[in-house]
């Protein structure tokens, strides 16, 4: 798939078929996202596949904030990605100062670019995803037992897309630049 097509051609999917995703495939998402750019190539960003049924049940029920959407979303994906952070790292000097007035704020910047590029790497190789923002960070990373230091950044529910949904409006381009 060409890059322009993939990126113009990527949806946001809700509904996915049974069939899981084999992990060599999800390991060739990854292998995909690892160049995503990073502050100073820090490389903070990390996945977590997961397809335990008794653990998504526990995040749709207790780590969702109670907001619908999200919860239908998971409760039908058989697989969801936990991207997280190596945390203390981007952003930081080795000394722990802020290299830079934006503070840690670079390691959501991070988080955001390797998510995109896994969600396109994913839709290159036939996967669907859809990124979840709105969660409680600190239950899902109990639930998923993230490692120390580590927090969650969003979560991708993935998989073999039912169907693909049409292009949402998007705006002009002359809505979107300005020139000085």
């Amino acid at each position: 798939m060409e890059a322009i097509e993939c990126l113009k051609t990527r949806r946001s999917v809700r509904k996915f078929k049974e069939e899981l995703v084999p992990k060599e495939v999800v390991e060739k998402i990854v292998d995909t996202a690892r160049f995503a750019p990073s502050w100073k190539n820090t490389q903070v960003i990390r996945y977590t596949l997961l397809e335990d049924e008794t653990a998504i049940k526990r995040i749709c029920d207790e780590g969702l904030l109670d907001f619908a959407l999200n919860q239908k979303t998971v409760g039908r994906a058989k697989q969801l990605v936990i991207v997280s952070i190596k945390g203390g790292i981007c952003g930081y000097e080795k000394d722990g100062s802020y290299s830079t007035s934006k503070e840690d704020r670079w390691e959501m910047f991070d988080a955001g670019v390797a998510t995109q590029t896994f969600c396109l790497a994913a839709h290159a190789e036939g996967v669907g995803s859809v990124i979840l923002g709105v969660f409680d960070e600190t239950k899902v990373g109990e639930i998923v037992a993230l490692p120390e230091g580590e927090k969650v950044a969003c979560i991708l529910a993935i998989g073999y897309p039912v169907f693909a949904p049409d292009a949402p409006p998007r705006k002009e381009v002359s809505e979107l630049i300005s020139y000085k």
